[in-house]
């Protein structure tokens, strides 16, 4: 009945932008990387995105187009040596395209062999990733990238996937399958494109009949879960950790325990878990409590050197002490319209009597004149103009209504008076 034994996801890989399905907003009629790939002009860049979006067929599609010599390496076996004879067999002018799947499991190291070619030119890098660029590629090779971020497919997208598979695919075009029930088979799935064509294929194929009526009991039966698979590469992934800041962020421990404890039975990586619970102490408890990210970093440390099974118990303690914190995201709002203060108005000159003046000549120029050194002043305080004049009274950190940041908020009143509108 099935004569082709590669997999269906495989025999349906798109092969033109238009026949890919979903990422509308990157390769869809207006889409930038559309664009960018029709005009030849070819960057390096990062997909970033879960497994089964696409990002493994668009860097195949973009060779096509593009007609470029390509290369293709997995992070998980290559390594500096298979790099630099790729990069070392590129004759030049070819501008060859190198495609790295899994790109975030190259250390530092092996990243850094690819800087010199990526800046020359001499190959042009495709890195695919699942993980987070800003964390997992070193700053000197993400800056000479340009990064695309691939969402997972929705269920609108999965179900044309499916139906297409039925409509071309050479073994499927001779069955009869009527697509009774698809919630099971979209929900295991998470997003991923690839996993709903195998998992599709596999219900199929299960039952051993040229007519097949597909139910949400049949594709449970055969994926052998009857709950929503927790993938740490997937969807869920993205699902969890979301709940998971949003349940702290919220103050309901419960809630956040809960999703920490489906995290930890997916076998998710401690320390993104960790990781992401020191970013939010600082974001969204800051001074509100500023033992939330002393205790955050210690659970930090304290489940890399200990791992799993134990490091739950850490993680736990962390998890309910932050869910229970007084919350305040002021810290966090302060660097954001100090940023936008910067990108307004530029580079304002620092006041005279706040520059350094570690020479005869700039100290005639004025430069330190009149600072005032606060530790010896009444108080430990100086009533100074300490911005550039153009902005003078901008108020950036602005403290939320919690007991310990009201304090602050009195003290800064009391020292600036009307200054800064506290």
């Amino acid at each position: 009945m099935f004569e082709d034994v590669s997999p269906l996801a495989e025999r349906m890989r798109p092969s033109t932008l238009n026949d890919l399905i979903g990422q509308e907003h990157l390769v869809g009629e207006n889409g930038v990387l559309r664009r960018t790939i029709e005009s030849g002009q070819v960057p390096s860049m990062i997909l970033w995105g879960p497994p089964g979006t696409g990002k493994t067929t668009i860097a195949n599609i973009i060779a096509n187009q593009v007609k470029r010599p390509f290369h293709r390496l997995s992070a998980i076996s290559a390594g500096v040596k298979e790099v630099r004879e790729i990069i070392g067999n590129v004759r030049s002018g070819n501008k060859a395209i190198l495609f790295i799947d899994e790109i975030h499991r190259f250390n530092k190291a092996q990243q850094d062999a690819l800087l010199g070619a990526v800046e020359k030119g001499t190959i042009t890098l495709i890195g695919a990733t699942t993980e987070n660029p800003s964390f997992e590629v070193n700053a000197a090779l993400l800056s000479r990238c340009q990064v695309y971020t691939l969402k997972a497919l929705g269920k609108d997208s999965l179900q044309a996937i499916i139906k297409k598979a039925l409509k071309e695919d050479h073994d499927f075009k001779k069955l009869k399958v009527k697509l009774k029930e698809t919630e099971a088979l979209f929900n295991l799935s998470g997003g991923d494109a690839r996993k709903v064509l195998n998992l599709f294929e596999l219900v199929v194929k299960s039952e051993g009949s040229d007519k097949v009526d597909l139910t949400n009991d049949k594709v449970t039966a055969v994926a052998q879960r009857k709950t929503v698979l927790y993938d740490k590469k997937g969807e869920m992934h993205y699902d969890i950790i979301s709940a998971f800041i949003k349940s702290i962020r919220g103050g309901d421990p419960n809630a956040a325990v809960y999703y920490l404890a489906r995290m930890i039975e997916g076998g998710e990586d401690v320390k993104f878990i960790a990781r992401r619970l020191v970013i939010l102490a600082s974001e969204d408890i800051g001074n509100a409590n500023p033992t939330a990210l002393v205790i955050a970093t210690n659970a930090f440390q304290a489940v890399n050197m200990i791992g799993y099974p134990e490091a739950e118990i850490i993680l736990s303690q962390c998890v309910t002490y932050l869910a229970s914190s007084a919350k305040s995201n002021a810290s966090y709002m302060a660097i954001l319209k100090a940023k936008a203060e910067v990108l307004n108005s530029g580079d304002l000159p620092v006041p005279m009597q706040l520059r350094n003046a570690p020479t005869k000549f700039m100290k005639e120029e004025g430069y330190g004149k009149g600072y005032k050194y606060a530790h010896s002043e009444k108080g430990n305080f100086v009533d100074m103009e300490f911005l550039p004049e153009e902005i003078s009274g901008s108020t950036f950190y602005d403290p939320k209504g919690n007991p310990r940041e009201e304090e602050i908020r009195k003290f800064l009143k009391n020292r600036w008076k009307e200054k800064y509108g506290y």
